[in-house]
């Protein structure tokens, strides 16, 4: 069995239950409600909102890099801190890697398997709020490297050595829901015409954590997405597919991944584009 490309990337609960007292580590929940950070989280873990704290009222991804040094510097994290992330959902903390790397930060890690790994391997949990001493830390970014725009996205339709992917539900490929609800009003479902379709969430084993990078090569040959492509991952609002970009770049080594970060909210609203549905 093939191992991962990068397999520095990610730890295990055991791994953090031994370095817990790590002052030079932070532990970082993100979620979409407070309630599970609330209740019990990780000991020393800070909490970041995802709505509130890493998105615009258009629900696109705040990626100023101001905001970003603001959210750092509240979470006591500089630039040699170590900061391993994770959620409830397991693929939360591959959606952080992406996101710090976009700003520079690299010294990052994703719990494999998330908070239910941390839960089924009886890592300890409290309910009590996690400070730090504030920092300073002015960020570079966003690295146009990690990242395609729409122009670009638009271009790759005609360009069969640059491959679109879907990485939503196949509810959302298909136009039945408009950003995980049912459509209403002026919102449009559908898929970028000629992307192919995955849902991300058959990358994941049934305990959250990763499959096997056999498995996952597999998964995504069989799909036609190969390593002489370029390829361009995209869901609702750009944290599925930032997800999918980390296992194809870092899990499986692919060299030429960049996220549409901008996803089907935005291209849904822009004038005079394709969109297919079924």
């Amino acid at each position: 069995m093939s191992e991962y490309a990068n397999p520095e990337v990610l730890v295990d609960p055991q791994w953090l239950k031994e370095h817990l007292n790590n002052s030079n580590l932070r532990i970082l929940e993100v979620e979409m409600s407070p309630e599970t950070y609330s209740n019990a989280h990780i000991p020393g873990a800070v909490f970041w909102q995802i709505g509130i704290e890493l998105m615009m009222p258009d629900l696109s991804l705040n990626l100023d890099p101001g905001a970003f040094s603001t959210l750092l510097g509240k979470s006591g994290i500089d630039a040699t801190t170590t900061v391993v992330a994770y959620g409830s959902y397991p693929g939360t903390g591959a959606f952080m890697f992406w996101l710090f790397q976009l700003f520079g930060h690299h010294n990052i890690v994703v719990l494999n398997g998330g908070y239910q790994q941390w839960i089924a391997q009886g890592g300890p949990v409290v309910s009590e709020l996690s400070t730090f001493p504030t920092t300073q830390y002015p960020v570079q970014g966003p690295d146009a490297n990690l990242r395609v725009l729409s122009a670009e996205v638009i271009t790759a339709l005609e360009r069969p050595n640059q491959v679109l992917l879907d990485v939503r539900t196949q509810a959302e490929y298909a136009g039945e829901l408009y950003l995980m609800e049912p459509t209403q009003g002026d919102e449009v479902g559908g898929h970028i015409p000629g992307a192919v379709h995955l849902d991300h969430a058959e990358t994941l084993n049934e305990d959250g954590t990763f499959k096997s990078a056999d498995e996952l090569h597999a998964l995504f040959q069989q799909q036609g997405i190969t390593t002489n492509k370029e390829i361009f991952p995209y869901c609702a609002i750009g944290g599925r597919s930032a997800y999918v970009w980390f296992v194809l770049k870092y899990l499986l080594g692919y060299p030429q991944v960049r996220n549409y970060d901008g996803s089907w909210q935005e291209w849904s609203r822009l004038p005079d584009v394709p969109i297919d549905q079924g």
